[in-house]
């Protein structure tokens, strides 16, 4: 039995076969204009799912990142006032070695190395309210400065400023003013008031160096620790650095396209489509009249 092909049969597949081209051909002018694989979760439901997974993981990676960034930032403020802090009391122990040596101090000298010495104290506890974004580095969780004018500490003994900066843990970013700039009569605060006191009452100051060792000590020691934490944090950023080019290599493999290969596709996809427009307009070609000859 022979099947008979009728002028509207082929025009309803030529127009069919013209439309999938076009379809083709658009998808390719969208992929090579938006540079992506897929513009819809339908697209590929696969390749989807795999991209949702990856921008997840990059945005977690990223606010790490931020959180690793502003922990530096904490960890590097107090680093640098505890630096400053133990160059201060080494000028403070010049300064009573100095005024330690009664027979070459008079009254007028004493008075000169007390002034220097409330002046150094205004430093001391303007570097011991060190601020970051407005918070105090060695206040802990506590709004407010540090230490008070009379060297009073407002901190909040056990509160620490925590930061998560990975999957596997988190980081201390605060420092514990107490331990490095001490509290009540075992504050460096306090202790440089001893020592002017004893200045202006004629007092040799000589005892007081023994607790300026002391308290230079704690400091240097508390400094060890945010170095340590520095160090830590610092290799954590590291990784944290290899991790978000590894995830965009991955992300860009699954969600973007190989723009060469795109344009070769479309030049071809282009070709076919001229063609089979061609081809078509010579087959509907006939009228009605040479086809009933």
């Amino acid at each position: 039995m022979i099947s008979r092909v009728t002028t509207s049969a082929m025009a309803t597949s030529a127009m069919r076969q013209l439309q999938t081209n076009l379809s083709e051909l658009s998808r390719l002018q969208e992929q090579a204009t938006s540079q992506r694989a897929f513009l819809a979760l339908s697209d590929d439901p696969a390749a989807a799912t795999t991209a949702l997974r990856l921008h997840g993981e990059q945005h977690r990676n990223e606010q790490y990142a931020r959180n690793i960034g502003d922990g530096l930032a904490w960890l590097t403020a107090a680093d640098s006032a505890i630096t400053a802090g133990t160059a201060l009391l080494g000028r403070v122990r010049t300064l009573t070695l100095q005024g330690a040596n009664d027979g070459a101090m008079d009254a007028t000298a004493r008075e000169a190395i007390a002034v220097e010495l409330e002046s150094i104290r205004s430093e001391m506890l303007s570097t011991a309210n060190t601020t970051v974004v407005g918070r105090s580095v060695f206040a802990g969780t506590s709004d407010t400065a540090a230490f008070a004018a009379d060297g009073t500490y407002n901190g909040i003994p056990g509160a620490e400023v925590v930061r998560r900066i990975s999957d596997a843990g988190s980081i201390r970013v605060d420092t514990d003013g107490a331990a490095v700039f001490g509290t009540g009569a075992d504050s460096v605060f306090s202790m440089i008031d001893r020592i002017v006191s004893d200045l202006r009452s004629g007092t040799n100051v000589g005892p007081r160096l023994g607790e300026i060792d002391q308290r230079r000590n704690a400091m240097l020691s508390a400094q060890g620790t945010v170095g340590a934490r520095q160090a830590q944090i610092e290799r954590v950023q590291e990784a944290t650095v290899q991790d978000a080019v590894s995830l965009e290599a991955r992300r860009a493999a699954v969600e973007d396209v190989d723009s060469v290969e795109v344009l070769v596709r479309l030049q071809a996809q282009e070709l076919v489509y001229r063609s089979a427009l061609a081809v078509t307009g010579r087959v509907l070609q006939p009228t009605l009249m040479e086809f009933l000859r």
